[in-house]
């Protein structure tokens, strides 16, 4: 382990910890280990912090997959013991054509998704994003950025707050300190969030403004197509001054959602009320006689957008869960094949 700084945080309860994560160790444990932290990610390693100090530790093959947010034990000589449960866990599948996950952040208590009032636009990809935060079990909360430019932000506003009574939606200035303090309701001490949104939406504008310092570099947007450059290359969590921590996280052009469907339906909680009362219990809500989804799209009580969005994300998400399962099923098979080869040649040498 290499130390960057022999100063940590003020306490481990400024780092977040509670005691969901004390309740996990052992009397033994709580003698031999102590908590850290994991604070940034690299490639090869990961940035851990405690009360007492911050460090880099190298990862091991022999290392579960750990991302930003986790709690981890390390022994009296800083080396790796287990990582602790997490209590919420951000994820989806990998970009592109790689079947695999990718691990977002964990232990984080609100989501801030964030959402810029230009082309950037979309009750889609708002939606989206409600499922793997609310599949994730964090608090979401909609962060309608660059409001100033847009003489209509609170009429957006309005929109996705129709998506769900009880969502909290703010609309902001990320360049106003002012604007952006609406939000320190939910930055208590200890307290973690997590900026997600896609490239060029304001995250890391809306970061420095937190934080009362430029630490977040920043780009400006794409002016044919609005879309933003990728700004923050890695995740790391960051100290706001006064309380909390917040982790702001690469722009995402795409969130690719698998072992998501629970979010969904909580997502989409009143179409799964309607769903309740088709005569079918199999009903796919499209031409079926009785369906009461389809009933509430032409008495204009559901927009018929949501409806094909929350058909559309069920579908992509049983594909990519069926896809996974089946690449979990071959690891867990070339594993076994692994091990029996490996028993099967210390006999031969045995002999």
């Amino acid at each position: 382990m290499q130390f960057k700084s022999l100063t940590g945080y003020k306490s481990l309860a400024t780092l977040g910890w509670r005691p969901f994560f004390q309740q996990q160790l052992t009397l033994e444990e709580y003698s031999l280990y102590f908590p850290v932290r994991v604070i940034e990610q690299h490639k090869s390693m990961i940035t851990v912090a405690s009360d007492a100090f911050v460090a880099n530790l190298d990862l091991q093959h022999s290392m579960p997959e750990m991302v930003v947010g986790d709690w981890l034990l390390l022994d009296r000589d800083n080396h790796f013991y287990r990582l602790l449960d997490r209590s919420t866990c951000f994820k989806r599948k990998a970009a592109g054509s790689r079947v695999d996950w990718q691990l977002i952040s964990a232990n984080v208590d609100t989501a801030f998704i964030v959402c810029s009032l230009n082309a950037n636009f979309n009750l889609n990809r708002i939606e989206r994003y409600l499922s793997l935060v609310n599949e994730a079990g964090a608090q979401p909360v909609v962060v309608l950025s660059k409001s100033d430019l847009n003489p209509s932000a609170q009429e957006f506003a309005s929109q996705v707050r129709r998506l769900d009574n009880s969502l909290c939606v703010e609309a902001v200035n990320c360049l106003d300190r002012d604007s952006v303090s609406k939000l320190h309701h939910w930055i208590g001490e200890g307290e973690t969030i997590v900026v997600l949104g896609s490239s060029g939406v304001g995250k890391s504008t809306l970061i420095n403004s937190l934080l009362g310092t430029n630490q977040q570099k920043t780009n400006s947007i794409r002016k044919d197509d609005e879309k933003g450059r990728h700004t923050t290359t890695r995740r790391s969590l960051i100290p706001i001054p006064g309380g909390g921590l917040i982790l702001d996280t690469p722009g995402m052009r795409a969130i690719q959602l698998a072992d998501c469907r629970d979010g969904i339906l909580t997502t989409f909680s009143d179409i799964e009320e309607l769903a309740a009362r088709c005569r079918y219990r199999d009903c796919q809500h499209q031409s079926e006689p009785g369906c009461a989804v389809q009933k509430a799209v032409e008495a204009g009580e559901i927009d018929r957008r949501r409806l094909e969005n929350y058909l559309k994300l069920l579908k992509e998400e049983a594909f990519n869960s069926a896809t996974l399962s089946e690449k979990r099923a071959k690891d867990k098979a070339l594993g076994k094949f692994y091990k029996r080869t490996l028993t099967e040649s210390y006999k031969q040498k045995g002999r």
